[in-house]
Order: C-alpha cells, then structure tokens, then sequence
C-alpha cells in the first residue's frame, strides 16, 4: 500500500471509528489533543499524522493504534525520532496483540502519551542502544535486551550512543471487559 492509499485508508477508518463512537469533529479533536482542522485533513486523506498524532486519536477512540492502520502489514507511521512499521496484528476475545519494527534516530527522543488501561508493551532490541519505558523508570538496553512496562502513562524511546537503533514492539491491549484484571508487567 503506497503512501497516499494509506493517508485515505487510515482517513476513512479514523472517520468510521468517530462516527461509530457517536463523536464530532470537535468533540474528539478535543480529546485527542489536536485542532480540528487537523483531524478534518486527516479523515479526508490530506494530511500524513504523525505516529504521536494516530496514538493520541487512537487513545481517544478506545482501539489500538493499528485499527487505524487498518490492521494492514507492513504500513508506516513516523515522527520525531521514531519510524513503526506494523508486522503483525492479532484480536481475539482476550484482546489485540501488535506487533512493529521500531527504527530509532540517534539521540532523538520519541514520548508516546499513555495508551488505555491494562495496555502492556514489550520492547527487545535487535540492534543498537536503547532507553525506553515509562517517564522516570526506563531501562538502558543493549542488543538482544528486552523490557516491558505498562503503557497507560507517558513513555519514551531514545536510541544511545550516536547510533540509529531498531526494535520489535509488541503492544497487548486486553479487550474492555477484561482490562480491570490485568496483572503488572514485572521487570
């Protein structure tokens, strides 16, 4: 899928999800933080989000960020310091399970606002230094290392030493009945 039929797709599935949520324009632009001139491109296939922009949107609809990609490998979100292509997606009756390569700029900081309760993301790195985690409680990385933490609060990805880093992200957001009885990641 090339760039510009991944803008439209993405447009048509945020436009879909609001409208299914019963939301305005300017109720979830509100929500998601961002103007509603932005939200109207972006539904109408004009403007390329930025990965920072889809979670916030994402996040304000209640479904995990590749709903948005339309569940569609191989697809591209980007933003400072950070490019997910999504591998993989799996929803079950337990939840969604993503899976995405991460490449990391050097010395860039990406923060990724909280996603939804019980949301749990797994990170191992596959080349390359890394510091990511929640704000305040991330973990130094080496090649090969893995972390996990839960995503409901802010987060960060840094890629160390003057070198581009790359990651596999896994996200588990459970489904809603089940997201009160999640269990802490212990790392």
């Amino acid at each position: 899928m090339d760039a510009g039929a991944l803008r439209t797709t993405v447009g048509e599935r945020l436009r879909t999800a609001r409208t299914a949520h019963g939301l305005s324009v300017g109720v979830l632009a509100e929500r998601a933080g961002i103007g509603k001139g932005s939200l109207s491109e972006i539904e109408n296939g004009g403007r390329n989000p930025t990965l920072s922009t889809l979670y916030a949107l994402a996040d304000a609809l209640g479904v995990p960020l590749s709903r948005l990609l339309a569940e569609h490998p191989g697809a591209e979100a980007g933003g400072p310091g950070i490019t997910a292509r999504l591998l993989e997606t799996t929803t079950d009756e337990l939840g969604t399970v993503e899976v995405y390569a991460l490449t990391l700029t050097p010395e860039a900081v990406h923060t990724s606002p909280g996603h939804g309760p019980g949301v749990v993301e797994h990170l191992l790195v596959t080349r390359g230094a890394v510091r990511a985690g929640r704000g305040g409680h991330e973990a130094h990385l080496g090649t090969g290392e893995a972390t996990r933490w839960h995503a409901d609060g802010e987060h960060t990805y840094t890629a160390l030493d003057g070198a581009p880093a790359a990651a596999v992200l896994v996200i588990r957001t459970p489904a809603p009945g089940l997201r009160d009885r999640t269990t802490p990641p212990t790392s």
